[in-house]
């Protein structure tokens, strides 16, 4: 199966897969609820001669402001059919920014999943000329009235019903999309500065589902994944496409909080997710363990050193010795098995992308029977780039090129990338897109890396996020920050010291540990701001933290741990919706606290720098 448009992606599954149960599945009044690829059809076709019927024009843009859930979908392919480029928002932003896309999209109708988003949208709707029609999905939302008129999703499905006669040749003009033609103009969450639209065509991301459908071998009979991650990210979206023309069943989460829950629900074979999620299920794990008795946590550690032997021989493709395979079946029957139960026993795929995984965790799931294979890329690559090989991944790498991309690494370590998934360009942009693509069109990640002896990339880190010490020193902030947030004691953690004499760290503590070895010790505080002043507390803190970094250079080693009492937020404006870190507006925020604490640094720790 080959499509050169993503209309021809979804008509062709539909007709390739009509005697499959399910397309996609929801959760419904408590029970799981399936929706055939005819089924799909019908309402995709009904919701996108809607749009028609309501006067939107093939090259009108038409955003969708909503979590992950079925409705998304649908809404989605409706607009593939009615050439009527979507903008997709992350539901968590806030109104002012949702107010910035779309008018800088210049967005005719909005999608909304509930009368929350709804009510962003009458909050900003004055300032937004060329906004028409509010369409909500949950028909509970209120419907307002005159110029605030909200249209149900079910409203806009029953006019394009009533409408179907008035489109003989609806499939026909649906597939006459050229490949070069908008698809979807997603906004950058960017670290610094103002979200920028990217442009990405229909042959950006067709050719970028069929290339990684080759590599992840995903549509096994059976095959089914639960999705969770949002849709409003280039990463779930081409995944969600990737998956629908394999013939994957798709079954929406019910909310990120229900993930654990719907696991053991739906028992997935394919689950896709980004490091945050490893990240909490390896440290609940090793809490679990550690905190019980002592002949459990014998068991845990002895399984754990079986696994990283066993992992370690399986990698290398070296034969596993007689008495390594037999101490890691004893260890998959004791301790691994019960965390395949927990996804549900029917995994045989992870996916993790977005951000860099720990090696560390990447081998512990290997050893636990449940692979994960990295894959890295960038909204403007649609999004993926690369992928480890499934037959041999290789935990610290993200693979290599998928088919059809080119990647090479420039003389200052940035990653530069070439191909048909290559955005066209930042919407209204031409400054930045020259900036972004040189003249001879490799495309500029921003992202430092290197290529090991067998292919595979490594990422390092992002070339502005690099800290240049006042002595001259270049630090990789990202390697640390990813070792000491692998302690159970650290929720997050940033590394700063841009143009300082030495870099410091600012840590947030997970709470739960830290309180409960607080209690433990009877220390006595009245709030968290307390519980981190406690001299106790901050030597604690720092041998947790130090104890992971022994291994760096001199001048790579924060000289000072910083507490601060609340995590990073999106609405602080600390993590872009990826729930990457804004560097520049977490110095910005802790601008006061970052300065008293290099002014009251002992002097002499400058002389410590390599």
């Amino acid at each position: 199966m080959s499509a050169r448009t993503l209309t021809e992606l979804f008509f062709d599954a539909v007709d390739r897969y009509a005697d499959h149960p399910a397309a996609f599945r929801y959760k419904a009044d408590g029970a799981w609820r399936g929706i055939t690829h005819k089924e799909a059809a019908a309402r995709v076709q009904a919701l996108a001669i809607g749009l028609r019927e309501l006067g939107l024009r093939a090259g009108d843009k038409v955003a969708i402001l909503a979590e992950t859930r079925l409705e998304w979908a649908l809404t989605d392919y409706a607009c593939l059919c009615a050439r009527t480029p979507n903008v997709p928002i992350y539901p968590t932003l806030p109104a002012n920014q949702v107010e910035y896309i779309l008018d800088d999209a210049g967005v005719v109708a909005v999608f909304c999943s509930t009368a929350v988003q709804v009510e962003k949208i009458r909050a900003v709707r004055g300032g937004l000329p060329s906004l028409q029609h509010v369409i909500v999905f949950d028909a509970a939302s209120p419907p307002g009235g005159g110029n605030d008129r909200v249209l149900t999703i079910a409203e806009v499905e029953a006019r394009g019903r009533a409408a179907a006669a008035k489109y003989p040749r609806f499939k026909e003009e649906a597939l006459a999309v050229r490949p070069e033609d908008l698809a979807t103009l997603p906004y950058t969450s960017g670290t610094t500065g103002q979200p920028k639209g990217v442009m990405l065509t229909h042959r950006n991301i067709a050719s970028n589902v069929e290339a990684t459908r080759a590599v992840l071998q995903v549509g096994k009979d059976g095959d089914s994944c639960l999705a969770w991650l949002p849709l409003s990210h280039i990463f779930e979206r081409m995944a969600d496409y990737t998956l629908f023309s394999a013939g994957v069943t798709i079954n929406y989460a019910e909310s990120i909080d229900s993930v654990a829950q719907n696991l053991t629900e739906v028992r997935p074979t394919i689950v896709i997710a980004v490091p945050r999620l490893y990240e909490k299920v390896y440290a609940r794990v090793l809490e679990n363990a550690l905190s019980g008795s002592a002949l459990k946590r014998r068991i845990f550690l002895w399984a754990k050193r079986t696994g990283e032997a066993w992992t370690s021989h399986r990698l290398a493709g070296i034969p596993v010795p007689f008495l390594v395979k037999l101490r890691h079946a004893i260890a998959d029957r004791l301790v691994f098995s019960k965390l395949r139960a927990r996804t549900g026993g029917r995994v045989r795929l992870f996916l993790s992308g977005s951000a860099p995984l720990s090696a560390e965790i990447a081998r512990f799931f290997y050893s636990a029977g449940l692979p994960i294979s990295e894959g890295y890329g960038l909204t403007e690559t649609s999004p993926v780039l690369t992928v480890s090989p499934l037959e041999r991944p290789k935990p610290g790498a993200v693979g290599k090129a998928i088919p059809g991309v080119q990647i090479t690494i420039a003389a200052d370590g940035e990653i530069l990338a070439k191909g048909d998934n290559i955005m066209q360009g930042y919407y209204n942009k031409p400054a930045e897109t020259r900036e972004a693509i040189d003249a001879e069109g490799w495309f500029h990640t921003g992202d430092i890396g290197e290529f090991d002896a067998d292919g595979y990339l490594k990422i390092t880190d992002r070339k502005k996020d690099l800290l240049k010490t006042a002595g001259g020193k270049y630090v990789a902030p990202q390697p640390i920050e990813n070792t000491v947030r692998l302690n159970k004691f650290v929720a997050s953690a940033v590394v700063l010291g841009d143009q300082r004499k030495f870099p410091i760290i600012l840590v947030v503590a997970n709470y739960d540990q830290l309180e409960r070895w607080a209690k433990e010790r009877n220390l006595t505080y009245a709030s968290r701001a307390e519980l981190i002043r406690l001299a106790d507390v901050q030597a604690k803190m720092e041998r947790e933290v130090m104890g992971g970094l022994r291994d760096l250079a001199k001048f790579e080693m924060p000289k000072k741990i910083v507490l601060i009492e609340r995590d990073f937020t999106i609405e602080s404006g600390e993590l872009t919706p990826s729930l990457k870190v804004k560097r520049r507006q977490v110095e910005k925020n802790y601008k006061e606290l970052i300065d008293r604490v290099y002014a009251q640094a002992d002097p002499t720790a400058a002389a410590l720098e390599g």
